[in-house]
């Protein structure tokens, strides 16, 4: 009956080989009803039949299904969003063809073999002005738009797509949107509600309801969707996932200023100032678009070898940073956080335009981090749940990994990098170079100075208390402020006097080899 496979992983069972590691449970429970009958059995693998995140047999391997995409994304370094299950299901192929006029949309699926002309009519929102159609579309001609929603599928989508299986509707259809300004086809863009599609994509749903906008104000909605997850709190949105949304705002006052003044699209020869003065409107929010074009693109820099170390969820318990820690302490301290006089194309062609590099030295300082603290020391599959707890219970914890834990608590990473904060302005004043204190990345490190912040994090790293084991209970026992590790850094002793390094931290000594 299950064509030689396990009812949840879809994997081949050999019975010889697998003989002791397999099981056979009620594929409906009892408890919801099932029969304690053949026609309700299942053979499954030990392993998947006791992890699995549904009693149900028939929702457990659906989970699976999904899990199994999760895992091949890890190996691109990101998680699932809802393109990838569209297409793993046989979606998003098409544009679909309209005909919109007399206050009704016209359409058909004839791609997908049905070919009845669909006549719906349309609606004008009061408010916004945007026009609007409902729609049961099938997936072929569904697509996410990952520039309004950049955001992964989140771990809820297990809870929601049980929700889903057990008959419970759900009371908003997703939003999407077309574009037939000079045109008469348009591929279908989800932009929200895509953890609704996409459990229903999950559960073997070949049609989704959709409410469509005509021709829309893009920029209005990637505003809207901005605040939703900013000051309305509307949606869970992650902050790098608001970072990546104000970069593409930031982008596009670049090109509406571009056009506003007849400039052509390479030519950047005015400032951030110019941008907010005249966007003066929204000044406040403008300098946070440029603020965060600059977070997202040391975050999304490919050759940033610290974000494999990163949790940008916020939840995790694999990663030992969280996005939330990097950006209380990295771009706090690293990013000038006013916005710069001088043009945006300024020194640009010589490599040294302020901005790129700011980006490009702190991404540098973080590959020096990942380096020296975390690449083939930090185990992912050990992670950081209960490391402390398991030090006092007698557990192994290899020494490396515990360094890279202890050293990446924010209250204490917060210290040891004001420590680096310090040794870049105290090398720029002992050579007599003119930097601005708040704009330290965007003047050019020399070799010097690199060499100064890896003696600077190599020694900090090879300090006996990131390894004292005996401190599990006591120093590492709880979390502290950042005030505790700042005494513990100036004087060598906790705020009640316990002594844990043997002297206080020097800025003159850490730097050197």
């Amino acid at each position: 009956m299950q064509n030689g496979k396990c009812f949840i992983t879809e994997e081949p069972i050999d019975l010889t080989l697998h003989r002791q590691q397999l099981d056979i449970d009620h594929i409906i429970p009892l408890k919801l009803n099932g029969k304690d009958e053949q026609s309700n059995f299942a053979l499954t693998f030990s392993s998947a039949n006791r992890s699995k995140q549904a009693s149900d047999l028939q929702l457990a391997r659906i989970l699976h299904r999904y899990e199994k995409i999760r895992k091949r994304l890890e190996a691109e370094d990101r998680s699932p969003n809802l393109n990838d299950l569209l297409v793993q299901a046989g979606g998003a192929k098409y544009s679909l063809a309209f005909v919109q006029e007399n206050g009704r949309v016209r359409y058909s699926l004839a791609e997908v073999g049905d070919t009845t002309i669909v006549d719906v009519p349309y609606y004008t929102d009061k408010l916004s002005g945007m026009e609007y159609f409902f729609a049961n579309l099938a997936i072929e001609y569904l697509f996410h738009d990952d520039i309004i929603n950049p955001r992964t599928i989140g771990s809820n989508i297990n809870k929601l797509t049980e929700e889903f299986y057990s008959g419970n509707p759900q009371l908003h259809v997703s939003l999407a949107w077309v574009d037939l300004t000079g045109a008469s086809t348009s591929p279908v863009k989800i932009f929200d509600g895509q953890h609704k599609a996409a459990a229903q994509i999950l559960l073997g749903v070949k049609a989704i309801p959709v409410r469509i906008f005509i021709n829309p104000d893009r920029d209005k909605l990637i505003l809207t969707n901005f605040k939703a997850g900013t000051t309305l709190r509307q949606v869970a949105f992650d902050k790098s996932v608001q970072r990546h949304l104000g970069n593409t705002l930031y982008q596009d006052r670049v090109v509406r200023y571009q056009h506003d003044y007849n400039l052509a699209p390479d030519d950047i020869s005015f400032s951030e100032r110019d941008l907010v003065s005249y966007f003066r409107g929204e000044s406040r929010e403008m300098k946070r678009y440029i603020l965060d074009a600059v977070r997202d693109g040391v975050t999304h820099n490919p050759d940033n070898r610290l974000t494999e170390f990163i949790d940008f969820g916020g939840r995790g318990k694999e990663k030992p940073l969280s996005y939330s820690s990097i950006e209380k302490t990295f771009y706090s301290f690293f990013v000038h956080q006013d916005v710069l006089e001088t043009p945006i194309s300024y020194r640009l062609e010589e490599g040294k335009n302020p901005r790129d590099l700011e980006k490009q030295q702190i991404t540098e300082l973080m590959n020096l981090i990942a380096d020296e603290l975390f690449i083939n020391k930090f185990d992912l599959e050990l992670g950081t749940n209960q490391i402390e707890n398991k030090l006092q219970k007698g557990e192994h914890i290899a020494l490396e990994h515990l360094r890279a834990y202890r050293m990446s608590k924010e209250e204490i990473m917060y210290n040891w990098l004001k420590i680096l904060q310090k040794v870049l302005y105290n090398f720029f004043i002992t050579t007599g170079t003119m930097a601005d204190e708040n704009k330290l990345f965007q003047t050019e490190f020399p070799e010097q100075l690199w060499i100064n912040l890896r003696n600077t994090i190599h020694n900090l790293s090879t300090l006996p208390i990131w390894v004292d084991t005996g401190m599990s209970a006591t120093i590492f026992g709880g979390k502290q402020n950042n005030q505790y590790w700042e005494k513990i850094f100036a004087t060598g002793s906790t705020p009640q006097g316990v002594r844990v390094l043997s002297e206080p931290i020097n800025i003159l000594t850490i730097a050197k080899e």
